[in-house]
């Protein structure tokens, strides 16, 4: 698990490096170069902008709208990434067994559990770096469309609803949305197993604190984007992982009858 971790943790550090992140305050062009620009920025931002002119130039449903498209586009990726998730979970019971069984610290016991974990992994037929690989594609069109919002200098001139796009929202209200709405999907989420592990209940409380925080300091276009997609990730999950919520609200209900 720990392995699993830092190759994640290395990946989206290789990932964030490739994006260019030091040219987010630098406006997006077809005269931009490199690949991250032309081939994942650019049309991203094209994208925006051709759906902000059929819309009557409202660059704010614009992005509604393609935020909708990427999460759909990508929506196989992430059924795939809960699926293994689930999996995973389904065969921790028997890991926790193994672990028990070969506690030594010696290498020869060490490498006896390695081979009996792997073989309980293709018994039941789990991949778990399988989770990391829908990760992996999704991160740089995420960050793409993170940038495309950031550097298209038409955005930030236009207005949608009580804010300007380019401006941070002036009373605070998408960025405590962005926050409710991370911590709501995040809940559903890690149903049923929050409680068993300290460091995803304490991530249920970071994460949607560190999304406002952001939000307060960044254009309200990029907090909407958020709240976009989390609300979108709020109806993906329940659609996904619905016997699993009831499951999970079933037996909350009977232990606070107990």
């Amino acid at each position: 698990m720990k392995r699993r971790i830092l190759l994640i943790a290395g990946l989206i550090s290789v990932l964030t490096l490739l994006t260019g992140c030091t040219e987010v305050n630098v406006p997006i062009t077809s005269e931009s170069e490199g690949f991250w620009n032309s081939y994942i920025v650019y049309p991203l931002s094209q994208l925006i902008t051709y759906f902000a002119e059929i819309t009557g130039d409202n660059y704010g449903i614009a992005i509604v709208l393609v935020t909708l498209i990427i999460r759909l586009a990508i929506l196989p990726l992430m059924i795939k990434q809960t699926k293994s998730s689930k999996a995973m979970q389904a065969i921790q019971p028997e890991m926790q067994k193994l672990k028990e069984q070969y506690s030594s610290k010696d290498q020869q016991t060490q490498q006896k559990l390695q081979q009996e974990t792997m073989a309980l992994f293709q018994k039941h037929g789990v991949n778990p770096l399988a989770g990391c690989f829908p990760l992996i594609i999704q991160m740089p069109i995420l960050i793409g469309f993170y940038h495309a919002i950031m550097r298209t200098e038409a955005i930030a001139e236009h207005t949608f609803l009580w804010f300007d796009l380019g401006e941070r929202d002036p009373f605070f209200i998408l960025p405590l949305v962005a926050g409710v709405t991370t911590f709501v999907q995040q809940k559903m989420m890690m149903a049923g197993t929050a409680n068993q592990n300290p460091q995803m209940a304490m991530m249920l409380w970071i994460m949607p604190i560190m999304i406002v925080v952001f939000a307060i300091s960044f254009p309200a276009a990029l907090s909407l984007y958020w709240v976009v997609g989390n609300l979108f990730m709020i109806v993906q999950t329940y659609f996904v992982k619905g016997p699993e919520l009831k499951s999970a609200s079933a037996a909350k209900d009977g232990g606070k009858k107990k």
